[in-house]
């Protein structure tokens, strides 16, 4: 990431039953994995210049990235180098990535916009520096649809005149949909990526998508997963920065902006720190993850290489020695992107699993991803709630598509269901609660440790035992459903409460029996009831989901989206 305030950061020191059926109602067929690889891509992101600190020269951005090769080829790992223009220009850049064997390194684009490329392409320069990276300036958003293709050309043509070929690789924090839909057009790219979800980080606001993994994107809007092949982008875009499945989610709460927690080598309490690298690839070879897993290593010059080096020293041979036994595949992200091509006609279902915490922490989590919604279960203090679940629909437009940003700032959403960061206050957290009456009581469900299972194509299957009562939680999640189940020796009265914090904006508009309307981003949409119903509980909770019985000691809900 790129935030001024981070570099100078980092320079300071019976059987009952209860069925959740969730249908996201658009047809779409399930794909059966012939096996569940584990991808990681080392991706380093490449600036000529680093206006925000007088310190950090051309010259130290330059030796970062020499050294980034070096470590590389001591371990004998490939990746990926992507270019923002000025240095695409630079000669020392040219001759040094064109030095690299061209079958284990890829050389790409990075697409933040600086002045020499904006105006090459006969355009106004508006930024306060050569590279200004506020989100009106160094983005493509900042610009008009027909300057976007201006700027595209001018980038592509200088690129295939020094490298004799295009990139088949764009990358960038966030990308509006016409650009990566020209480049794909065009010049044929094969794969993108943007920044991970965060809320206010750099004045960058990514929230609600395709959580990690890679996905197809919408025609109207590219941080948006599309559900129909003829409405999506046939670029993957790939999730950066490997964010802590546990942490990252929760890092700020309550505030107006996240911290980070992320793969990143320069963060000590993360990417620098080795119990931490050691926790995550570990839990990232293991974890289900249905179709396959992704994380991306690598760092952005701008970080310098002081700061970054002793995470580089620290995750390098790991990953190197994974590769060697097996446990993951390092590509190109060009690479990547063009196995996910030949793969998957539309995006697929899967997910991120912590079923083992770091050490003196007992938390676990699950995220499901699909290209109809996003769904988050997070195990704290022996109890469980979904955490976050948004859906996904294709014709939500961004603004961002039709005119240029006028703000330093960007913002891209879903569509939200439950959110258990921006709908959380400091003394109360948000979430969709799993609760039970017990001797007349409400209380909280409490189990041990979950176990998930992806053995079976296109689920994702989940067992909680219970310790409140005599039974076992079960929950099955697939592409466009979420099934939950309990049985055991006694009868559990359990159903969810969406519970978050107060004042806090909602989208709901009415709650009735059997849906759920809500409004969000100028769209409509609902969560509809088919088997079950709805209701504002005394206790305070916006909705609570009850069941109906369908069976001798078995109750049913079926939700649709």
């Amino acid at each position: 990431m790129i935030a001024f305030k981070k570099l100078t950061h980092l320079l300071l020191p019976t059987v009952t039953g209860l069925i959740v059926l969730c249908s996201f109602n658009l047809p779409g067929k399930t794909q059966k994995p012939a096996d569940h690889p584990k991808i990681v891509n080392i991706v380093n992101f490449i600036r000529l210049l680093e206006p925000r600190d007088p310190t950090i020269t051309e010259d130290v951005l330059y030796q970062t990235v020499v050294k980034q090769v070096q470590m590389m080829k001591k371990y004998k790992l490939g990746g990926t180098f992507l270019l923002q223009y000025d240095a695409l220009m630079d000669a020392r850049y040219q001759k040094l990535l064109k030095s690299l064997p061209r079958g284990t390194f890829e050389i790409g684009a990075w697409w933040e916009i600086p002045q020499p490329m904006v105006e090459k392409a006969g355009l106004k320069w508006r930024g306060r520096y050569p590279w200004d990276w506020r989100a009106n300036i160094g983005f493509s958003t900042g610009y008009s649809p027909a300057e976007r293709e201006k700027l595209a050309d001018v980038y592509m043509h200088d690129f295939k005149h020094i490298f004799g070929y295009y990139p088949k690789s764009v990358a960038s924090w966030f990308i509006d949909a016409h650009t990566l839909n020209y480049l794909y057009q065009k010049y044929h790219i094969v794969a993108s990526a943007n920044c991970k979800d965060q809320y206010g980080t750099d004045g960058y606001t990514l929230w609600g998508g395709y959580w990690n993994q890679a996905y197809y994107p919408s025609k109207m809007n590219a941080y948006m997963p599309a559900q129909h092949a003829a409405n999506q982008i046939p670029v993957p875009i790939f999730r950066l920065l490997g964010s802590d499945p546990i942490r990252q989610y929760d890092n700020g709460l309550g505030s107006q902006r996240q911290g980070v927690t992320t793969l990143e080598p320069v963060y000590k309490h993360a990417g620098g720190d080795s119990t931490w690298v050691s926790w995550y690839f570990k839990e990232f070879a293991a974890g289900a993850s249905m179709e396959f897993a992704y994380t991306q290593a690598g760092q952005e010059n701008s970080f310098t290489w002081d700061a970054m080096a002793k995470g580089f020293d620290i995750q390098m041979p790991l990953i190197a020695r994974l590769r060697d036994a097996h446990k993951i595949k390092v590509e190109t992200l060009g690479e990547s992107g063009a196995w996910f091509r030949k793969k998957y006609k539309v995006t697929p279902a899967t997910a991120v699993t912590i079923t083992h915490d770091l050490p003196g922490s007992n938390q676990q989590t699950v995220w499901f991803d699909s290209r109809y919604y996003r769904a988050n279960l997070l195990w704290k203090d022996n109890t469980l709630r979904f955490r976050d679940i948004h859906l996904f629909n294709e014709n939500l437009r961004s603004v961002y598509e039709t005119q240029p940003a006028t703000s330093n700032e960007c913002t891209f959403f879903t569509l939200p269901v439950v959110d258990g960061y921006i709908w959380s206050t400091p003394g109360k957290i948000a979430g969709l609660q799993f609760k039970a009456l017990k001797n007349g009581k409400e209380i909280l469900l409490e189990g041990k440790a979950p176990i998930v299972d992806d053995s079976t194509p296109g689920k994702l299957q989940i067992s909680w035992p219970l310790t409140s009562f005599d039974a076992t939680l079960k929950m099955e999640l697939d592409n466009r459903h979420i099934k939950i189940t309990i049985q055991g020796n006694e009868a559990v009265n359990w159903y969810l409460d969406l519970d978050t914090g107060a004042q806090v904006k909602l989208p709901f508009t009415t709650i009735t029996s059997r849906q759920v309307n809500a409004r969000f981003e100028g769209m409509d949409y609902a969560l509809t009831s088919e088997k079950g119903s709805f209701s504002q509980p005394e206790n305070g909770g916006v909705f609570r989901i009850t069941p109906v019985p369908v069976a001798m000691g078995v109750t049913e809900v079926l939700l649709k989206f």
